[in-house]
């Protein structure tokens, strides 16, 4: 009996071993993939609440998957896993919705869609598999690996660069944020800020150094790349040695690490290292915070050692900004050329004032003229020194302090715009604390009558007793003796 009951639990751990082995899987998402094949297919799972992983490196540092934004969105992306940071993303500009319509596959080209938001974004190409390195890259070859790539996630960064990864002037950084913007121009890296629409204000202009080779103009193309000697350096196509060099803090430094830049949503290059645990800042191509392009928001003011307020120099610096964001122009049909106010504001100046536009004037008069009858200026600033008539085709956004009385500021304010709304808790607060200096004026007021009514009925009463033989006000008396004593007169 003993042998019979050993050989039935030997066939049955058998059994149930041959059924986990060859029962194929329902789900191509419920193991990460080192290779996307052809025929590959995934939708998002309503019970990950963030990320969901479809693609590994061969380190398991990079994932590719469905990355759940507010709940509710999608967004194809590359993450780095053991800090959960996106390092590039497919589709930033416009989301799908997180639900079993939206959809990823590969048949040659890598495409998502979701009939919600109408998504259709895709790789384009007729190629074999698709992989992803152990630097982030995407790729998608053919059968051939030896081949280049059909294509590759590095041609289209988002908002962030790494280690040896090529940046052209064909490409662009875009902060998560929208506002900012980083290109190439023929012999420097440029950041740039929209805050408007059609308006491209650059705010930093790095020109390569040339330190140990120039570059030749009308030539090859340059590029920008993060070197694993821990610099962001600048090349011109063929060349091996950079024509510019912006050190990281850890320059020749025992340190090690993998390198990234990201374009930061306050306008910022920021340079990282990973020390194993965490990101470590490594690189600011901005310094100070009041060099930043809208440090304290609109209408703000940014000064050194002080930190925000704001322009008008009355309304409270709170949560980012002075007054509402605002857009557009005053050039509309639809809105009044003179719906504005004028808020005025001397020693301040922009933080990028040096790329500016601007004109030379002759008087502060002249230079606020010039702004008032043109329906695209929201500001001009004008320095008395130089003349010049910093021209601004944007919503202002954060000056700078800077204590000298003859620059002068001349800003636009939209009617209707306002200040800034006052936070419903602290409304609420002063409303309750008004009600109850309404009702303590009122008891005290009360009080005080009745008190004087007394006092004025008893003067009257005394005016009359005198008059008719009465107790007239005095030492105590007993006044019934003394009453009884008159009816006694009264009564003889």
């Amino acid at each position: 009996m003993e042998i019979h009951f050993h050989l039935r639990a030997t066939q049955l751990l058998l059994c149930t071993l041959t059924i986990l082995l060859f029962t194929p899987t329902t789900s191509t998402t419920a193991a990460t993939l080192s290779v996307l094949p052809r025929g590959f297919k995934a939708t998002p799972d309503s019970s990950i609440e963030t990320f969901q992983p479809l693609l590994s490196d061969s380190t398991g540092n990079f994932s590719l998957g469905f990355l759940r934004v507010n709940k509710t969105q999608l967004a194809l992306a590359v993450l780095h896993v053991p800090s959960s940071e996106p390092f590039w993303l497919a589709n930033p500009t416009k989301l799908a919705r997180w639900s079993d319509r939206a959809q990823l596959t590969f048949n040659g080209s890598l495409v998502l869609t979701d009939p919600h938001t109408k998504l259709y974004w895709s790789t384009h190409t007729n190629s074999h598999r698709v992989i992803l390195q152990n630097n982030s890259n995407l790729l998608i070859q053919s059968s051939n690996h030896t081949e280049p790539a059909a294509w590759e996630s590095f041609d289209f960064p988002t908002d962030t660069l790494v280690e040896n990864q090529n940046f052209t002037s064909k490409m662009v950084l875009i902060s998560s944020n929208g506002l900012y913007s980083m290109r190439l121009g023929p012999d420097f890296i440029g950041l740039y800020a929209n805050f408007n629409e059609g308006s491209d204000q650059i705010y930093l202009r790095h020109k390569a150094m040339e330190a140990k080779t120039e570059i030749v103009e009308n030539q090859a193309a340059i590029y920008a790349q993060i070197n694993p000697d821990r610099y962001l350096g600048m090349y011109q196509t063929g060349n091996p040695l950079p024509a510019d060099v912006q050190k990281f803090n850890s320059f020749q430094t025992p340190v090690t690490g993998f390198l990234r830049v990201r374009l930061e949503p306050d306008g910022n290059l920021i340079g990282y290292f990973w020390d194993g645990t965490k990101w470590v800042l490594d690189y600011q191509a901005i310094s100070q915070t009041c060099e930043l392009p809208s440090a304290c928001g609109s209408y703000g003011l940014c000064t050194a050692g002080n930190g925000c307020s704001c322009l008008d120099n009355r309304t409270e610096y709170a949560s980012g900004e002075c007054f509402a964001a605002q857009s557009g122009d005053f050039c509309s049909d639809r809105v009044p050329r003179n719906n504005f106010w004028v808020l005025r504001r001397n020693g301040v100046e922009p933080p990028y004032k040096e790329l500016m536009r601007y004109e030379t004037t002759s008087s502060v008069e002249q230079c606020e003229r010039l702004c008032e009858r043109n329906c695209s200026c929201w500001g001009a600033v004008f320095s008395n020194g130089s003349g010049f008539c910093y021209m601004m085709d944007y919503p202002v956004q954060t000056l700078v302090g800077v204590g000298d009385e003859t620059k002068m500021g001349y800003f636009k304010v939209r009617e209707g715009a306002g200040r800034k709304k006052m936070n419903v808790g602290a409304g609420v607060g002063i409303g309750v604390m008004c009600g109850l200096v309404v009702i303590l004026v009122g008891i005290v007021g009360v009080w005080r009558f009745r008190v004087w009514k007394r006092k004025r009925g008893g003067a009257v009463k005394s005016r009359f007793m005198e008059q008719n033989g009465g107790v007239s006000p005095g030492p105590y008396k007993d006044l019934g003796t003394a009453s009884f004593r008159s009816i006694e007169m009264g009564s003889t």
